[in-house]
């Protein structure tokens, strides 16, 4: 004779295939009645697509801002539309705020004009701006390490006060 816990556990499973069957019931029943009616006819849009500005941080050049979105058609409810955006503010603005670029190790110093340079390669646009593929930027050297011609002498000077107190 099955203990109670058996019988709980066949009532369960029993509830769950019912519940499981009806669910697959009332699903069918939703598609047939879906394939009944009419279709409806597909109304073509004559809008044009959305065209966004670039984002107009709130304060400062980076962070929370806005741009504003227009599209053409002379049957649209809705030609106008602002979206909140946000610049990141550790991307190079130099280039647009709304690109991001991988760039490569600084190039050697150029001694005629004193600058290094490396290029940037276009890695990712937000909101579809219009991004330079391949970019260039150059800073200033720094201090160039040139040698010393005192150290040189001293170091003479030194071994040779040296050899005289190795004769002395």
């Amino acid at each position: 004779m099955p203990s109670q816990q058996d019988q709980q556990q066949r009532r369960k499973f029993a509830a769950a295939i019912l519940a499981f069957i009806f669910i697959l019931a009332a699903v069918d029943n939703v598609e047939a009645g879906k394939k009944e009616k009419p279709e409806k006819k597909v109304k073509k849009s004559d809008c044009g697509e959305w065209q966004w500005s670039v984002c107009v941080p709130t304060s400062g050049d980076c962070g929370l801002g806005t741009r504003e979105g227009t599209r053409t058609g002379a049957e649209c409810k809705q030609t106008m539309k602002t979206q909140r955006c946000k610049i990141p503010c550790n991307w190079k603005k130099q280039f647009g705020a709304e690109c991001k670029y991988q760039f490569q190790a600084w190039g050697e110093c150029d001694l005629n004009t004193a600058l290094k340079t490396r290029t940037g390669s276009l890695k990712r646009a937000l909101h579809n701006a219009d991004c330079q593929k391949i970019v260039t930027i150059s800073k200033p050297c720094g201090k160039l390490t040139k040698p010393k011609p005192q150290a040189e002498s001293k170091k003479k000077k030194k071994e040779g006060k040296k050899q005289e107190k190795m004769l002395d």
